[in-house]
């Protein structure tokens, strides 16, 4: 029975992922907030070495405080690198050691379409994505001869809590139908997507960061 470390699963695409899972009888661990802070490396460490090994990491938590150049500060920059960067790095850093000793891992990442584009107001938030497909790309390099594969999703437009929190109803509309598929995705369908990539069905692709954004990155 495989078992799988999923960040960010109480709401959206991580709960979708967490549920799906389950149902296909994958052991699913998702931890809270208290029981691991992403904004804390010591206390990822601490979690990952308090669970049994996993054969699954699912880097689905993350922020998106908007903020332009002029409302960024060193404080606010620093938490979106950490929590969208910097504890997805950490995280595969612990949790590959026994990976690698097993010689097998499946390791998705979250990006998103931001990292190859941006909109105003967006610019720690790119950066920080940008960062996780530099980070895919490099870890699959280091991993894939273990049998560790490593890539990232990218989303475009899901209905979210946080789409609605950064959009208006009349914008989440516009947005659904600016994309050529004419409609944002529901967050079981990006998770059908990472269950693929966390399978054995996955044997061959490694260190991609894919775009799952309804046509967006097209036009």
């Amino acid at each position: 029975m495989r078992k799988a470390l999923v960040t960010g699963a109480s709401r959206g695409i991580g709960k979708a992922i967490k549920n799906l899972f389950e149902e296909r009888g994958i052991v699913v661990y998702a931890p809270a907030r208290s029981e691991m802070n992403l904004s804390s490396n010591e206390s990822i460490k601490a979690y990952v070495e308090k669970i049994p090994d996993v054969d699954i990491l699912v880097n689905c938590a993350g922020i998106n405080d908007l903020g332009s150049i002029e409302e960024m500060t060193e404080e606010k920059l620093q938490e979106m690198i950490q929590v969208n960067l910097i504890s997805q790095t950490m995280l595969i850093k612990y949790v590959s050691e026994k990976m690698k000793a097993n010689r097998y891992g499946r390791i998705v990442n979250f990006a998103s379409i931001w990292c190859d584009f941006s909109k105003e107001r967006r610019i720690m938030y790119s950066i920080a994505k940008a960062g996780v497909k530099g980070l895919t790309t490099a870890a699959a390099v280091e991993l894939s001869k273990y049998n560790v594969l490593v890539n990232a999703v990218a989303p475009g437009f899901v209905n979210t809590e946080m789409t609605s929190q950064n959009n208006t109803p009349e914008q989440i509309e516009a947005l659904a139908q600016a994309l050529p598929i004419k409609r944002m995705a529901e967050p079981v369908e990006i998770a059908e997507f990472v269950y693929f990539l966390s399978s054995e069905q996955n044997s061959f692709i490694t260190g991609q960061t894919i775009f799952a954004d309804g046509g967006f990155s097209c036009v």
